[in-house]
């Protein structure tokens, strides 16, 4: 496909995918128009990058359904000035939206060879505003805390209190999947001062949180 092919493709799924069901943040709906999602994924899949599905991306994960990636996206309600947390990078689709979206964005992610590749592609397309680093994203970054927005891309039995901790006691927002491991509904939760109140959003499918404060890591 031609980059003409692929910005087509990139303008038919937010009308399609997210206009018109319901998201209607335009700064969202422009960070995905821009955001390019096939150099996200991996070769083989590379003509199904604008599919409303989620794909594999190796290490048993996955890059999240666009739909699902701007539903989550706009729960934060960013404004521009923003510190994200994002937990679980992937292969860095969702970094470099939110990277579109906020002054500065730290990601987290588990599995060291899937930080890397997308840490070197957000660089190669210019996002110097990320920062990411492996480890246990259930425990957060408590060195850059505190964040006004936090975002899970992985399915939690509960939410990690670490995170909880770390969101900004002035509005700070968090969006995670909670539920069991085969089927989840995303929690959208605001810190003032030191109470979370927490909104029941749309049933969701994700991968597992692993961590301290997720599920046990797979068993071989």
């Amino acid at each position: 496909m031609t980059h003409a092919d692929w910005v087509a493709a990139r303008a038919r799924m937010v009308r399609s995918q997210l206009r018109g069901r319901g998201v209607d943040d335009p700064r969202v709906l422009a960070a995905m128009e821009r955001v390019p999602r096939e150099r996200f994924v991996p070769e083989s899949t590379r003509t199904h990058a604008y599919s409303d599905r989620a794909l594999a991306i190796g290490h048993g994960q996955t890059i999240s359904q666009p739909y699902m990636v701007a539903v989550m996206t706009q729960a934060l309600e960013l404004k521009g000035q923003e510190r994200v947390l994002e937990i679980g990078t992937g292969s860095g689709y969702q970094c470099a939206v939110l990277a579109e979206l906020a002054s500065e964005v730290f990601s987290v992610e588990r599995i060291p060879e899937l930080a890397e590749v997308a840490r070197s592609l957000l660089a190669e397309l210019g996002y110097g505003n990320v920062r990411i680093h492996a480890g246990d994203g259930t425990l957060g970054w408590p060195g850059e805390a505190p964040f006004d927005a936090i975002l899970v891309t992985a399915a939690a039995p509960g939410t990690p209190a670490s995170l909880l901790a770390q969101l900004s006691p002035d509005g700070g927002r968090l969006v995670v999947p909670v539920g069991d491991r085969e089927l989840q509904h995303l929690d959208v939760v605001e810190r003032r001062g030191t109470e979370y109140v927490t909104r029941r959003s749309i049933g969701c499918r994700f991968v597992p949180l692993v961590g301290e404060q997720g599920w046990p890591p797979p068993t071989a």
